[in-house]
């Protein structure tokens, strides 16, 4: 995976705040894979980790951070940051 790239976007919606650090858009893939799930709930309990594989690329890279809402968006962007740091570190 790359270097851990700046939050691009922060949405609430439903049940999670989205915290985007790539455009899922770019990708011709997006999955939220079980080998990321303890990093992520390490961090904060119930969070996912969304990632991203580019059309004729081998590696996949993490595209959001989903965080429960009651933790707020400024936590959130916090321990989606930590999360990142935590799983390409």
């Amino acid at each position: 995976m790359a270097d851990t790239p700046d939050i691009n976007k922060v949405e609430t919606e439903d049940d999670y705040i989205h915290v985007r650090f790539r455009d899922p858009d770019r990708y011709d893939e997006i999955r939220t894979p079980e080998w990321a799930a303890q990093p992520a709930r390490s961090v904060s309990e119930g969070s996912e980790v969304r990632t991203g594989k580019l059309e004729g690329e081998d590696e996949w890279e993490i595209t959001s951070v989903l965080l429960d809402k009651h933790v707020g968006e400024e936590t959130a962007k916090d321990q989606a940051r930590e999360i990142v740091d935590k799983i390409e570190s």
